[in-house]
């Protein structure tokens, strides 16, 4: 169960980032409702992540956490922002996913 408060945590990294993205690109009212989105967001992340580790070791949890935040941010960005989605860029992420699920699979409870 702990897992999917990991995953969770993760994806409301994303969230937040996207948020901040959001509020860089407007003003006024609607800024602030990112903004808010960004606290929201932040604090289920952290509390998600806080769960987790009350079962997981600390530096896996932590670094599947921080990766699913990573890739899903730059898939936003790509898809979202129109970041360029370059051969590098995308080796880079399929490597890194690579390693959260080599993290996850080591994991011996």
């Amino acid at each position: 169960m702990n897992w999917i408060f990991l995953i969770l945590g993760g994806l409301f990294e994303v969230g937040f980032t996207s948020c901040l993205g959001k509020a860089k690109e407007t003003s006024g009212t609607e800024s602030y409702l990112w903004y808010a989105g960004f606290g929201i967001s932040l604090l289920a992340s952290m509390l998600l992540l806080i769960k987790a580790t009350q079962t997981l070791p600390l530096g896996t949890a932590y670094a599947v956490w921080t990766g699913i935040g990573a890739v899903g941010t730059v898939l936003v960005g790509i898809f979202i922002f129109k970041e360029p989605a370059t051969f590098w860029r995308l080796f880079f992420i399929f490597t890194l996913i690579a390693s959260i699920v080599g993290l996850k699979a080591v994991f011996s409870h």
